[in-house]
């Protein structure tokens, strides 16, 4: 699957967001090992703090289903829907993506225009340690 096959299916994956609160909605999709794509989307609460992101509902599906090896991730967002820019993942989607994927596990950011930023793992979670690194010390 191409980069841009894969943005695609982020863009769509972002109408689903429910973003009432903020208006800024994400959209992600997920590329296992076997080509299986997982969509993911934000989904707000009042209380803010259970908010769940777009990729990490597109990560807790994959996994629910039993995947376990991931190739790239193609992540897109905007207020009311419409790309405004590049948005890296937050912290915590990092550290979940570090647990499943290797440094050169691939994250591509979709722009407002038609163009992209592509991005490894390492780069944006440097000094990170994934499960098997944390079992053994």
């Amino acid at each position: 699957m191409t980069p841009e096959q894969l943005i695609q299916l982020a863009k769509e994956a972002m109408t689903r967001a429910y973003a009432p609160y903020s208006g800024f909605y994400v959209g992600a999709a997920l590329l296992c090992a076997d080509g299986t794509v997982y969509q993911g989307c934000n989904i707000e609460n009042a209380s803010f703090s259970p908010t769940v992101c777009a990729e990490r509902s597109a990560f807790f599906k994959a996994v629910y289903d039993g995947h376990r090896e991931f190739t790239a991730i193609a992540v897109c967002g905007g207020r009311e829907g419409r790309i405004t820019g590049t948005f890296p993942p937050c912290g915590v989607c990092r550290q979940v993506m570090r647990e499943f994927c290797r440094d050169d596990f691939l994250i591509y950011l979709a722009g407002a225009e038609d163009g992209y930023e592509t991005h490894t793992l390492a780069e944006i979670l440097p000094c990170s340690f994934s499960a098997g690194e944390h079992m053994s010390r």
